[in-house]
């Protein structure tokens, strides 16, 4: 993939739930994160999810953002954030 050909980011009503259980500090580097991916989806300490077709995790501190990439529309869509538990995966 190109780092110049921008995708687009569509964002879960939920995730934004989530921000507002979260410190401030854990949101805005998430935040940050998020607004990256349009840049290249495929960068970073991602990790492709076993069992789901073209959906990935992205790790920030101890939180994961879940993507699903459109690669034919050329869209990101983040579904889930999870703070990482023992129960996450």
């Amino acid at each position: 993939m190109s780092l110049y050909t921008n995708w687009d980011l569509q964002v879960d009503p939920g995730v934004f739930k989530v921000f507002k259980k979260i410190p401030q500090h854990d949101a805005e580097a998430i935040l940050s994160v998020i607004n990256l991916l349009p840049l290249d989806p495929y960068f970073g300490d991602i990790q492709k999810m076993k069992g789901e077709e073209n959906s990935w995790r992205r790790r920030v501190g101890s939180f994961r953002i879940f993507y699903k990439i459109k690669v034919l529309d050329k869209i990101i869509l983040v579904f889930k954030l999870e703070r990482r538990t023992s129960k996450t995966y």
